[in-house]
Order: structure tokens, then sequence, then C-alpha cells
């Protein structure tokens, strides 16, 4: 088994009951509480212990660092965005300084499932005098963490809605950790909070609930173009839509508003043995009816294309469940 982390850590039990006598611990890392990179983990986390795992599940944590982690044989699981991993393969980005070694570690990774990560909400205060992406020049706008491919992300969906802005240039790009960005920006520390929650998440409700917000939609005309069609496809990001009426205290939310959600993927180390792979991509499959009804954020969780935006090869014993499911992978995720 690899090394677990040493960290504050989240031990989920299996709902009703006690962990298994004979399961096997397993560490994972997942990103912020408030999106799907953390609610993902801890769902699925529940029912892992009757197929002989448990997962001992840290969220908040800087994405681009757990994959480095799994590469290098210190932690058994983790969230990974395709920018990140894409980064690591070329030894670019957060790995510029130790390209080699990232390299490297990108080798040994092998993915197990895609899911839908955050949905990336533009929210601005509704008394800001900021009603469209037209007055975010010279603002200040939260982009994400310190460390990460979410910044990135961010930076691309700006660009494509305001019709060019640059960070730098043309408003100043804040970068915090994500658990510290939402008291931020009720202290006014930036003009733009690029929150990123499940669409309908408790967390966005509760913001608009103590001051009234807008949510910064993109432009339908920007959807349909082929810049940003471009932007889906660079970012392994997809669109996704915040439906009218979903929060109240949104002044513009009588009207469906387009963002972008990103795309996730669930990697392992390559020496993970193929039975463990196999049955916890089993366990998630299996339990993801269990999983939704569980919590309705997940609704958006697709088994029917688990390969969309993935970059990573898939672990012979997640393709494994995957042939038996008369599933195809895609000849560049087949592993070598």
């Amino acid at each position: 088994m690899l090394k677990t982390m040493k960290s504050i850590s989240l031990v989920v039990a299996l709902a009703g009951g006690a962990l298994s006598a004979h399961a096997e611990t397993l560490s994972i890392e997942g990103g912020g509480s408030a999106s799907l990179t953390g609610i993902v983990p801890q769902a699925w986390a529940q029912f892992t212990p009757a197929a002989g795992y448990d997962l001992q599940v840290s969220l908040g944590q800087a994405l681009t660092r757990s994959a480095i982690k799994v590469g290098a044989g210190r932690l058994d699981l983790a969230v990974v965005p395709p920018p990140a991993f894409n980064a690591m393969q070329r030894g670019v980005g957060p790995y510029a300084n130790t390209a080699e070694q990232a390299q490297s570690f990108a080798d040994n990774l092998r993915m197990l499932f895609t899911f839908p990560g955050g949905s990336f909400h533009p929210i601005v205060w509704a008394d800001s005098g900021i009603d469209s992406w037209d007055d975010m020049a010279g603002k200040r706008i939260y982009v994400g963490p310190p460390a990460g491919a979410a910044a990135n992300q961010a930076r691309g969906m700006i660009h494509e809605a305001s019709g060019g802005l640059e960070d730098g240039s043309d408003y100043e790009g804040v970068r915090l950790p994500w658990e510290s960005a939402s008291q931020a920006f009720q202290d006014g520390q930036f003009d733009m909070y690029i929150m990123s929650a499940a669409v309908g998440q408790q967390s966005v409700q509760e913001l608009s609930l103590q001051r009234d917000i807008r949510i910064l939609g993109v432009p339908g005309e920007v959807v349909d173009s082929e810049g940003w069609r471009n932007y889906l496809e660079d970012q392994a990001v997809r669109t996704e839509v915040v439906p009218a009426g979903t929060y109240q205290g949104q002044v513009n939310g009588d009207m469906d508003q387009n963002i972008m959600v990103t795309v996730m993927m669930l990697g392992a180390n390559k020496n993970m043995s193929d039975e463990t792979a196999y049955a916890l991509t089993k366990s998630f499959f299996d339990n993801l009816d269990n999983m939704q009804s569980a919590n309705a954020l997940l609704a958006r969780l697709d088994a029917d294309d688990p390969f969309a935006g993935a970059n990573m090869p898939v672990h012979p014993g997640a393709a494994r469940y995957y042939e038996e499911q008369g599933i195809t992978i895609p000849e560049h995720l087949v592993a070598d």
C-alpha cells in the first residue's frame, strides 16, 4: 500500500455502520469542500468499504501537488485536472522548476474515471456597478488558488467572455486558497469572485442571501463561437448552465446563465494492483445512483461519457471494468 499522507484528513465511514475490519485503507486528496472535487471523493468514500477499501479523504488540496504525490508513490489516489496532467507531461507551468521529475511522475499516473469538477460562477455584488463583462476592465478578479490549473481555466473564460481582457494588463488577477476566497470577497478584496461550486451549491446560496449578487454568464454568441469551442478543448472543460431561479438574491436570476465546468480525473499510480483499480472503479459506478439520491449536487455525474475531456491513460484494472460494460476506451487513453 502506498504511504498515506501526513495531513489533517477526514476518514469517511460507511454510512450507518463501522468500517470493515478487513478493508484496506487508501489515501485520497481532493479540492475544495464546496466543489465536486471535494464532494465526489467524500460521497464515494461512503461506499468503497463494501468493496474492501476505506478511503481516507483530505480536502482543500492544491491538485497539482496531489498529482505529483500520486506519481511519486506517496499518495494512493487524487483528483487530477487534465491541464495539470498535461503540464506534468510537458514539464511546464507549476512544474517548470522540476520538469524532468514531473515528467517522470506523469508516466506513473493512470486514470480510473472522470467526473465534472467545479462549476465556475463569475459573481459580483449587485450594487457594484458591474452589469456586464464590459465593466470588468481595470477590476480585481479572483481567478483561483496560488497553485493549480484553475487560474488558467478562469483566465480563459474571462478572455473569451469579455472579448479579450488579459490578466495583468486589463485586470488584476487575484490568487488565494479556495477556502479563504469567499471571506476575502465579502471583505472587499476583489470585485469579481469566480467561485468553484456545483450548480445549486448551498455556499453560493448563502452568499446571495447575505447580499444580492449578479452572475455574469458567458453571452450566448460567445458560447456559439469558434473561440469558445477552442477554449473548451484546450482547457478540457465544458459549458454549464445555471438555470433561472437557482439562487435567491441573484438579481439576474430570471434567465439561464452560461458558465464553465471543469472536467476532473480520478488518478492512481500505475503500480496500484489491477484488482484494486477494478474494484474501486466498479464501486463508483455501481453506487452512482445512490450517491445522486443522497446529494442532488451529484445529479450531473454522467456515466454515459466517462472519458470526456480525459488525457490520462486508463489503468488496466479500470479498463477491465469498462470492457465488461461494453464501453470502448479511446485509443489515445489505452495504457502501454
